[in-house]
């Protein structure tokens, strides 16, 4: 069966949930090799075989910690010259994207980005995305090479399959390029102890209605006792009421998520572009004549002040 390259997103071993979904996705047209990169890179084979990956490709070279983007592409690279795949996957993150656009670029390949699924088709892998903000759905393969494919977190079910996983070590000629940008220093993200937005199952997010940046702990109360992550709107943003990390939308974050609850957001289209695709969407807004309930699986007219409370004392009730 043909091989399909997975790019793994880990931290020092810990496979991050966007590969696993990535995994599930390769399945469907081939036989998953996985690349994995960096310190603890080996720790990620055992999780990555009991999720279909039959062979895991490992480097650990100094590039690729002290330098930007460059060093992963080429090791990315090798790894496509030594397998020939159908395909590859990456991460839709930031940093994913732009390694698989400068790979494309290197093997003269066409490039999918944001992609909501991968499914096999007669003449190639074929991507479905949303674009034009959401407001449509298309179906696309490349054309021309062999296709570069970022998915966005939670397009697929994570699912367990174990296969053999077996490693080797893969010999990396790092370019001249691969040295052009030296990281100087890092600075740990301080934890919320919350899930990460783009990889939550659950996304509660707040917006103008909340009225300052002291209120948004109504917000964080509901989200925590779902498990979940906190979003904000642009506008809540913009006020200086929540970081922009945390921002939602076309200029922010996209997010698809099992269920997003908007709270005091009107619905504007920058908004909805970042989060149209959630499996379920709940609004609550005082206003009826609000945007966002022409999208929404369940709305409610009312002050979020009085039902966010409300709600979240009615999760803990059930949980207790």
């Amino acid at each position: 069966m043909a091989e399909v390259l997975v790019y793994v997103d880990h931290v020092d071993g810990a496979v991050r949930k966007p590969t696993l979904e990535l995994l599930t996705l390769a399945r469907r047209i081939g036989d998953p090799v996985a690349l994995s990169l960096g310190a603890g890179a080996e720790a990620t084979a055992a999780v990555l075989a009991a999720h279909g990956a039959v062979k895991v490709l490992t480097v650990d070279a100094p590039e690729l910690t002290d330098y930007l983007v460059v060093p992963k592409v080429d090791a990315l690279q090798a790894a496509y010259e030594a397998v020939s795949p159908v395909a590859v996957l990456v991460p839709s993150s930031a940093e994913g994207k732009e390694i698989a656009a400068r790979l494309a670029v290197r093997i003269g390949s066409g490039i999918i980005t944001d992609a909501v699924d991968v499914e096999a088709g007669d003449e190639g892998p074929v991507a479905t995305q949303a674009v034009f903000a959401a407001s449509y759905t298309t179906k696309s393969r490349i054309s021309k090479g062999t296709p570069v494919i970022t998915v966005k977190p939670n397009s697929a079910p994570v699912e367990a399959a174990a296969a053999a996983g077996t490693v080797e070590a893969l010999a990396v000629s790092f370019s001249e390029l691969s040295t052009g940008t030296k990281v100087v220093s890092r600075t740990p993200r301080e934890s919320s102890g919350r899930p990460e937005l783009t990889e939550a199952p659950i996304v509660v997010s707040g917006g103008r209605g909340v009225n300052g940046a002291e209120n948004f702990s109504v917000i964080e109360a509901l989200a925590d006792s779902l498990g979940a992550a906190v979003g904000a709107s642009r506008a809540a943003v913009d006020a200086g009421w929540y970081p922009h990390s945390n921002q939602v939308g076309q200029t922010g974050k996209s997010v698809s998520p099992q269920l997003y609850i908007a709270s005091g957001i009107s619905g504007a289209i920058q908004h909805r572009a970042g989060m149209q695709t959630s499996k379920t969407i709940v609004a609550i807004n005082k206003d009826a004549e609000a945007p966002i309930f022409d999208l929404v699986d369940y709305g409610v007219v009312g002050d979020l002040f009085a039902v966010v409370p409300q709600l979240t004392e009615e999760v803990q009730a059930r949980k207790g």
